[in-house]
């Protein structure tokens, strides 16, 4: 599972109980220097949500009581996933959290699955260490641009392999489909110009080629 390999076990983290009261959980926020943590039942099994320090800070401004439990300012009761969830569903759930809780398959906290993680594996599809140039390609989408991806990957693969491809814009009723082929490190710029001038010969738009070694872009459609 994609997911399970990503979450950061309950027995790493740092947590807070329910029962704690807010000035308890602020000091174990300041003594961690996190700016929220989980919050579970007494037992350790049960996720409540997450108790973030701004809120904190900005109760304790207000004159707040800090005797109350955590669970007076506590957000994000809902935003967990299974640890069995599809791999998509993830981007529809952490938005701007700085993690989301994962739930094992008996519902019990599992985890979390960060920001950081998730950021870290998606740029390792791009095989930065591995690869050589990236091409944003254009094609069409919709109905359309079917068999395009298969067709592209048909030309590259006459001249050379590929460390990755990904594909974006990718929404049902567009009619513009960007596809980024990352290819091996090793290929030489006789090769990059070949497949770019096989693809273009074939109607698909090469509008931005990009040096994974230097950092820096060979050539940038600013109309695309």
């Amino acid at each position: 599972m994609l997911i399970k390999s990503l979450v950061l076990k309950k027995e790493f983290l740092t947590t807070v109980k329910e029962t704690v009261t807010l000035e308890e959980a602020l000091k174990v926020l300041e003594d961690s220097g996190f700016r929220c943590v989980p919050i579970l039942d007494e037992s350790g099994q049960i996720f409540r949500g997450n108790i973030y320090k701004m809120h904190i800070y900005r109760h304790k401004s207000q004159g707040g009581d800090m005797s109350l439990p955590v669970t007076y300012l506590l957000k994000n009761a809902t935003k967990t996933i299974p640890v069995n969830a599809p791999f998509f569903k993830v981007f529809f759930n952490i938005k701007d959290l700085p993690y989301i809780s994962v739930l094992d398959e008996n519902a019990n906290f599992y985890g979390i699955l960060t920001h950081s993680a998730l950021l870290s594996m998606l740029s390792e599809s791009w095989h930065v260490d591995v690869g050589s140039y990236v091409l944003t390609v254009m094609s069409s989408g919709g109905p359309q641009g079917r068999g395009d991806l298969a067709a592209m990957s048909k030309i590259l693969a006459k001249y050379t392999d590929l460390a990755s491809a990904i594909t974006l814009d990718a929404k049902g009723g567009e009619f513009i489909r960007r596809t980024l082929f990352t290819l091996p490190a090793g290929t030489d710029e006789n090769t990059l110009n070949t497949v770019v001038a096989k693809l273009e010969k074939k109607g698909y738009r090469v509008v931005e080629i990009d040096d994974l070694q230097s950092g820096l872009p060979l050539r940038v459609d600013e109309e695309a």
